[in-house]
């Protein structure tokens, strides 16, 4: 994969941050929230990397089939 995700990335937080802003928070408060969601983003991805390989989590059989209703 080239380096071109990283441009992607900023443009994409530029647009995030500048929504905000339009909408009337403050250009530094929406930079520190950021900040802090990334921070708990990394935090979430040191305690348990992929999710999605959790054996805790109960598949249930969905209700779509005909009988259900």
């Amino acid at each position: 994969m080239s380096t071109e995700w990283r441009a992607d990335l900023r443009l994409k937080l530029e647009d995030l941050v500048d929504k905000f802003v339009v909408e009337g928070a403050e250009h530094r408060e929406v930079i520190e929230a950021v900040r802090t969601e990334i921070e708990h983003l990394c935090k979430a991805y040191e305690y348990d990397p992929d999710p999605a390989d959790d054996d805790t989590v109960i598949d249930e059989p969905a209700n779509d089939w005909p009988a259900a209703t």
